[in-house]
């Protein structure tokens, strides 16, 4: 899970949206020594990670918040005077940085602690001062942007040349504060803008406490006499529940729940939408689409691409929901029996040993990134195990500079549980990469490239368990493994994009939406992705209330992208050598040295043409073929 980049935030050309985006918005970091050791009892709370090596107490994180709250008004002593010399604008770029550095690590350790028990409300509302601590920051450098605009390119360029400091940490910022000239306002109108960022988080923070504390979720009883709370966290644990009438039941009360609170919900999310089109109006883009995307130089026709190569595959995805049925061997098939295994491989994965399996299925990158992921996993730094109170879902939080990434997972000791593992310690690695190839300034990857480091490892994993399989239905197994993984990171995720990008079609064109209207055009997606033999009852409808990153505009997509671009990188991996392994670990290492796109098309990847989509989608096909041939 990544979120705001640095240079966005030194830039201040998005101010109007940093508090809804800092969730992990922290520069990368390098490994120390120091930050390892054998992991220890957990907290007085239950979470095992170590946040003391961020600030030891609260007291030592509220002296840090005062102070940066002190110091931030300092920076607009440098207003006006960026233009006197190529000195004057490295240091004051230095210190702008610093600043963001310090306040990325003060929210870090209260975002933290407010998800290892979302139900303390202290934790909340110093979550919300550090907030408002990121909106005073973002305001107080709000004219940098326009003033690096009216200096004009050719001086700039002239001081990138002329100062070191610019030319090895800033260049790639500046520049891409230039190329943003036409959507960067005034001074007074981005102070202005930096002002709304604290209000519009307000549509995800009531989104996160109905979820998290105030809905009133029930508990069923399965058929094998367990009770279980059927939250989300239950509800992952139990939707593939090998009964199916227990799914069933799991599904129907569930999504019954959810659609209980449609309107409130409905409310939540179309405030987000027209805070959305807010934003994309204030900085005179075209669509919401297209003001997502510039931040980082993604063509608008990278994500139009993605969503209609992945329609052309659809008879693929419905040839997958037949061999599913045929495999469970059940007389039709519904939307509730998509999570089952297709072949049963009942054996408990305890953390231990995920660690271990992961270790050994990642050694086609190479001796120094199992070396540094062993060290970095030894450490305090993840959270792995559910427990009542904590935060749903699972992240990679980047951590704060001076210490290390953490990890926040909800665990299932299963095969599931081993996949996520290898996928956020991924993340994790990718970070850590990063640091040591990038300046500070430069390692912060952006949201595009985040995905591949931790789906590359997934399908590497995948890999080296299809190849240990022993029998024909411990390799289906495995191979079911692998057409869930696209099913639910392409596929799906692209039908989650499509419901994005109709949405805010319809709220730009101020169309009337409400709960109702996104669960009608939800359904519409559920039954054309799924095809006319999957049973979707309307109750699932509700489906859309429970992703949470539909708060974080047009994110979902990336996810689909990421995975195309890991599985080509992971079969020249597997298939190649040194060369090939090299190529993918330059890709991780550049960090955000570059614009996204720009980085994968050097090493051979055009997202923007249909050719990585057609590629997953045949990928995706020849396992299917696999699959058959084994059954036959």
């Amino acid at each position: 899970m990544t979120s705001l980049t640095r240079r966005e935030a030194l830039a201040a050309s998005t101010t109007a949206t940093l508090a809804a985006t800092i969730a992990a918005a922290t520069p990368a970091w390098a490994l120390e020594s120091g930050a390892l050791g054998a992991a220890t009892a957990p907290t007085a709370n239950g979470a095992a990670w170590d946040l003391s090596e961020i600030y030891p107490d609260d007291a030592a994180w509220e002296a840090a918040r005062k102070g940066a709250l002190t110091a931030v008004p300092s920076l607009t002593a440098w207003r006006g005077k960026l233009g006197d010399s190529a000195e004057t604008l490295a240091k004051a770029m230095v210190a702008i940085s610093d600043m963001g550095r310090t306040i990325a690590r003060i929210y870090v350790y209260v975002s933290l602690k407010a998800d290892e028990d979302v139900r303390v409300s202290a934790n909340q509302q110093r979550q919300a001062q550090a907030i408002d601590l990121y909106t005073a920051y973002g305001e107080a450098v709000s004219w940098f942007s326009p003033e690096i605009l009216a200096i004009g390119a050719e001086k700039i360029e002239g001081f990138i040349a002329a100062n070191a400091v610019l030319k090895s940490r800033f260049d790639f910022s500046l520049r891409n504060t230039l190329r943003q000239a036409p959507h960067t306002l005034s001074a007074n109108e981005e102070a202005l803008l930096a002002s709304t960022s604290a209000p519009l988080q307000g549509p995800e923070d009531i989104r996160g406490q109905l979820v998290a504390s105030d809905i009133p979720w029930p508990t069923i009883t399965l058929s094998t006499g367990k009770s279980i709370r059927l939250d989300d966290q239950g509800y992952t644990l139990v939707r593939d529940a090998p009964n199916r009438a227990d799914r069933k039941k799991v599904f129907d009360t569930f999504w019954a729940t959810y659609g209980q609170f449609r309107n409130s919900l409905g409310a939540a999310y179309l405030s987000k939408l027209k805070a959305d089109v807010f934003d994309m109006k204030a900085r005179r883009y075209k669509t919401s689409l297209a003001a997502s995307l510039s931040g980082n130089d993604v063509p608008e026709a990278v994500y139009r691409t993605l969503v209609a190569e992945t329609n052309k595959g659809l008879p693929e995805l419905h040839r997958y929901f037949e061999l599913r049925r045929r495999l469970l061997k059940l007389p039709d098939m519904a939307y509730y029996d998509i999570y089952p295994p297709l072949v049963s491989l009942e054996r408990k994965v305890t953390i231990q040993e995920m660690r271990s399996v992961v270790l050994e299925a990642v050694k086609p990158l190479g001796p120094d990134y199992v070396t540094l992921l062993g060290k970095a996993t030894a450490g305090k730094w993840m959270d792995p195990l559910p427990r009542p109170g904590k935060r749903s879902g699972a992240y990679m939080n980047p951590g704060a500079y001076d210490v290390h990434p953490y990890l926040l997972l909800n665990l299932g000791e299963n095969y599931e549980g081993m996949t996520t593992y290898a996928h956020e310690w991924g993340h994790a690695m990718h970070s850590l990469l990063a640091a040591r190839a990038q300046v500070y300034d430069k390692a912060d990857y952006p949201l595009f490239t985040a995905e591949i480091a931790s789906t590359c490892n997934e399908q590497l994993l995948a890999a080296y368990m299809v190849g240990r399989a022993k029998t024909k239905e411990e390799k289906l197994f495995y191979l079911g493994q692998q057409l869930e993984g696209i099913r639910g990171t392409f596929f799906r995720q692209t039908m989650f994009a499509e419901f994005e990008l109709a949405c805010h079609d319809k709220a730009e064109a101020g169309e009337g939406l409400s709960g109702e209207a996104f669960s009608a055009l939800y359904l519409d997606l559920l039954k054309r992705y799924h095809g006319p033999k999957v049973a979707i009852d309307p109750v699932y409808a509700s489906e859309w209330e429970y992703i949470g990153h539909f708060y974080s505009s047009f994110y979902v997509y990336q996810y689909a992208t990421s995975i195309s671009a890991a599985s080509y990188f992971a079969r020249s991996i597997l298939k190649g050598g040194a060369k090939e392994r090299d190529n993918y670990l330059g890709v991780l290492k550049a960090g955000g040295s570059d614009h996204p796109v720009a980085l994968l098309k050097r090493a051979g990847l055009d997202m923007a043409s249909p050719a990585p989509y057609q590629a997953i989608i045949a990928t995706f096909k020849d396992t299917l073929d696999q699959c058959e041939a084994l059954m036959a």
